[in-house]
Parts: C-alpha cells; sequence; structure tokens
C-alpha cells in the first residue's frame, strides 16, 4: 500500500461516473460488490433519520459478516499491522503510561488494545456509535487478557461527547472516522472536543484527502481538502495541522492534530 502523497490519487473523484466506468473495467471482481453497497445505501436513507443512524447500520451489517473488515481490515495480518503502525506513531509523538487517552470510533480495539496496555490501569476510554463493534472490543480485550487495565468502553449516539469529564483527556484520537462522517459531523465533534481536552492535549484524526473535488461514495466514504478541515476546526477556536510525517505511512489516509488555543 502506498502512503498519501500519490498525485494522481489525490485529485481522483471516485464519485464521478468516469472514474467509476474506469474502475469496473479495471476491477470487475469489484462491481457485484459495489452494487450490493448501492441497493444498501439506498434503503438505509429510506430508514435512517441521520448519518450516524446510517453508519451505524452498516457497521451492524458489516459487524455480523466480519468485525475486522468492519473496521477496514481485510485479513487478521492487516488488522495487526494497522494497529500497530498508530501506536507506534503515538508512542514516537510521546504517548506515555500515565497520558488519559480518549480513543473515538474505537471499534474492535484494532489499536486498542495495544494503547490499554500501554497506559496505566483506567486511562484508556474508548467510545464507539456500533453496539455490534463494542462486543467485538470486549471480545478483543478478553483474548488479549487485559481485563485488570479496567479501560472504559462507551456506546454513543453522536459525537457531542456530553458524557465525558471536562478537561481530563491528554491524548484523544480517531482514526478512520472522519473519512466516514459528513462535514456537519466533523463539525459536531469538533465545536465539542475542547471541553474534554486537558491543558496542552493533542487530538490526532484521518480524513480521506483530496486535492480536487470534494466528494462522497454512498454516503460511507468522504473526501475533504485539508484547508477545509483546518479551517472548520479554526471556527471553533483550535489550531490544526496536517502532520507530514504520517504522509510517509503505508496508509492512504493522511492525519491532521488539533489543540487548543
Amino acid at each position: 500500500m502506498t502512503g498519501t502523497t500519490d498525485p494522481a490519487r489525490m485529485r481522483t473523484n471516485r464519485a464521478a461516473l468516469t472514474h467509476k466506468i474506469r474502475y469496473a473495467v479495471r476491477r470487475p471482481d469489484r462491481w457485484v460488490p459495489h452494487l450490493r453497497r448501492l441497493g444498501r445505501d439506498w434503503k438505509l436513507r429510506l430508514t435512517t433519520r441521520d448519518h450516524v443512524a446510517y453508519y451505524r447500520a452498516v457497521m451492524k451489517a458489516d459487524a455480523a459478516k466480519s468485525p475486522s473488515r468492519a473496521v477496514g481490515s481485510a485479513t487478521p495480518e492487516r488488522w495487526l499491522a494497522l494497529g500497530q503502525m498508530q501506536f507506534d506513531y503515538l508512542v514516537r509523538h510521546g504517548l506515555t503510561p500515565d497520558d488519559r487517552m480518549l480513543e473515538i470510533g474505537c471499534g474492535n480495539l484494532r489499536a486498542g488494545w495495544r494503547f490499554i496496555d500501554h497506559l496505566d490501569t483506567g486511562h484508556y476510554h474508548g467510545i464507539d456509535i456500533s453496539p455490534e463493534i463494542l462486543i467485538a472490543a470486549g471480545d478483543t480485550l478478553a483474548e488479549r487478557g487485559l481485563q485488570e487495565k479496567l479501560p472504559h468502553l462507551g456506546l454513543v449516539r453522536d459525537l457531542r461527547l456530553a458524557s465525558l469529564p471536562a478537561g481530563h483527556f491528554t491524548v484523544v484520537h480517531a482514526h478512520s472516522v472522519f473519512s466516514h462522517c459528513p462535514l456537519a459531523v466533523i463539525d459536531e465533534c469538533l465545536s465539542h472536543i475542547a471541553r474534554v481536552m486537558a491543558p496542552g492535549a493533542f487530538f490526532d484524526f484521518t480524513f480521506n484527502r483530496t486535492e480536487g473535488k470534494q466528494h462522497h461514495v454512498l454516503r460511507e466514504d468522504f473526501y475533504y481538502r485539508t484547508d477545509t478541515l483546518v479551517e472548520l476546526a479554526r471556527s471553533h477556536g483550535l489550531t490544526a495541522r496536517l502532520m507530514e510525517d504520517w504522509e510517509q505511512l503505508p496508509h492512504k489516509q493522511s492525519k491532521i492534530r488539533v489543540t487548543t488555543a
């Protein structure tokens, strides 16, 4: 897998008909799965009230087949590798056992089990919108023998973070969350994130980056320009910057770091 800096990939509009036709010709094996996703998209548009409910239904369907695939890992090896990549990156950026960490969209603890193992007891708090994926997170916790680390795993209905303590978390992390969110949901999170961050804390999140037209595919995958998200953070009194060192890693999403004033 290449990093995020491929110029051609950065300019690709995956919602464009011409791209879909070229992709179908190049990857005929992916056409039937895409049609299935298209059918699911139309069904969920009619049966869910908002995007969080929509994506909760997507996660329910995907987790029923495979929790690891539901969080974007096609194989157990890739699940382990992506978790290790996230963990190593934050450790290089100073994550210590006494940090108090919030992971937004913790999934089935792909990276979370490593954070839990690294952090002091009770210092990890993971939240997710999907009850099914949190059940899988509990399974991961048991499989790794980390019950004594007393992590907090919580189900949430939105990203307002209303149930979390003010000024508590020194590190906030959201991997492959905003890549599945419309701008309104990202705005909701950014408008509340500063309340739960301790002085000097940072919030890292990944996103699908484009240098062309902003677009989405089936309301499941959203592509944004960096300056759009930087300006959105600034509108809430936050400072945001693209993490250039993450760009060199074998991952297709980019990363932004947000800090408070």
